[in-house]
Parts: C-alpha cells; sequence; structure tokens
C-alpha cells in the first residue's frame, strides 16, 4: 500500500484536484489518501467530502487539527496515520500525472533506495502551465543536495520506515529539505524519475515565492545541519547560482 499525504491549510479551491490526481493513480497497488485539514477557514472539509461521495475506488480519509498545527506537524501526523509501506507526499495545490506512483513504486523497489522523486513542470496561479519545466538529476545524494535543493517535496515517495526514522521539523525553515538532508547523510543516495510527473502551482502564499526570505532560510537550514559558518557561505553561493540557473 501507498500512503498519500497532502495537508490542506485555505487550500477549498484546489485541494480537489490535488485529491483526484492522487485517487486516479494507474498504479494497481492499494493507495490510501490522507488529507489533513490544518484548521482552515474555509471550506476545505466540504470539498474533500464531495470527492469521497464520487470517488470510492480509493481510500480517501479525512481528518481536521483542532488547532493550526503547520505543515510540518501536520504531514508528520499523516505520516503517524499511513498504513502504507510507502509515503508520498503532496501539496494541496499541486498534482500529478496520472502515472506518477507506478512509475517511482517500480524504481524505489528496483534501486532499493529510503525515496525518489521527479522532475516537475511549473504552472500559474490558475493551473495554466507557465511553459517552464524544472529537470531533475538521475540521483541525489548528502553533498550534491547541499548545492541545491533539487527534490520538490510534492514528488516524493518515501519508504514509511524512513519518514518514521526523520520526522519534519522547523517550520520556519524549509522543513522538506531539512528532511531530505538528514535521511540521505544517513542513507547516501536517492534517485530520481526524469519526468515532469509533478504538476507545481506557483501559488501567491507559498514560501518560497518571497525570494529574499526563502534565501534567508535555506542559508539557516545549514547552520542547523551543523555545518560552519564559512563552508555554509559556500553552500549559500553554489545555491543561489543554481537558482538563478533553474528558473531563469
Amino acid at each position: 500500500m501507498i500512503s498519500v499525504i497532502i495537508p490542506s491549510y485555505n487550500s477549498a479551491q484546489y485541494v480537489g484536484q490535488a485529491v483526484k490526481s492522487a485517487l486516479n493513480q494507474t498504479i494497481q497497488e492499494e493507495v490510501e489518501v490522507i488529507v489533513i485539514d490544518d484548521a482552515s477557514g474555509d471550506h476545505t472539509q466540504e470539498a474533500v467530502k464531495e470527492i469521497s461521495a464520487t470517488m470510492a475506488k480509493r481510500s480517501l480519509i479525512y481528518c481536521r487539527n483542532e488547532k493550526n498545527l503547520g505543515v510540518a506537524e501536520t504531514r508528520n501526523k499523516g505520516i503517524r496515520m499511513a498504513k502504507g509501506e510507502y509515503i508520498a507526499f503532496l501539496d494541496a495545490d499541486d498534482w500529478w500525472d496520472l502515472e506518477k506512483l507506478d512509475m517511482q513504486a517500480d524504481l524505489i523497489k528496483k534501486r532499493d533506495c529510503p525515496f525518489v522523486f521527479s522532475g516537475r513542470e511549473l504552472m500559474d496561479a490558475n493551473g495554466e502551465p507557465t511553459g517552464k519545466i524544472i529537470d531533475v538529476p538521475n540521483s541525489a545524494s548528502y553533498k550534491t543536495l547541499l548545492l541545491t535543493n533539487c527534490v520538490p517535496c510534492s514528488s516524493v515517495l518515501m519508504k514509511t520506515s524512513v519518514a518514521r526514522e526523520f520526522y519534519m521539523s522547523h517550520d520556519e525553515l524549509h522543513e522538506d529539505y531539512i528532511m531530505w538532508l538528514r535521511v540521505l547523510k544517513k542513507y547516501g543516495e536517492a534517485f530520481a524519475v526524469k519526468k515532469p510527473l509533478l504538476k507545481s502551482r506557483l501559488s501567491e502564499g507559498g514560501k518560497s515565492r518571497n525570494k529574499l526570505e526563502s534565501a534567508k532560510m535555506h542559508y539557516k537550514v545549514y547552520r542547523l545541519m551543523g555545518i560552519p559558518a564559512w563552508k555554509s557561505i559556500w553552500f549559500f553561493l553554489c545555491y543561489a547560482v543554481n537558482g538563478v540557473r533553474k528558473y531563469y
């Protein structure tokens, strides 16, 4: 079984597309989709229930936090709830190609690695293609990931045992990046499907949309990982150059 974890905060207008893309995967393996509503003030619950009533071939679970916990702890809650051997992360404003899990499940079993990821296509806030595809390398290690975070969170399929060893933390930083670094520091290497299986929406409220703040958070991740200041500056300069190459 694969457990898909979708944290949602005031994403009622988008979450339906994310959920449907997970429920409609071509993979024959059993899939459960866990939507965790982080105390939204909109109609997220109604949007999910509407889908649940019309799509019964997969397991769809809705859970609401009593108070806002932030995306890291909300994903952690999903990790604890998951019944699958593997966990896939999907943000509420993103969605997948329908063969995404099928292709990645084959790869993670073939490579026996801690997680796999994929390329992505950038979409505008309305879900329309921007014409920009972000490619990924064949693999990522701890050292290469320090130079650039090439792992989109919504593209990751991870062994559940690994996710439960390295829960997400530090919501004020790049919580997913911290997780990838900690995992690869121990397990060595992750592999990628070099296709844009993820459709990544450039929503206005995302943390990474403010490039200056995102850069500050990135540097703080290096320091959190115990990297000396001088080396952190070097890695940060590499990250900045790679960021320009990636998006422009």
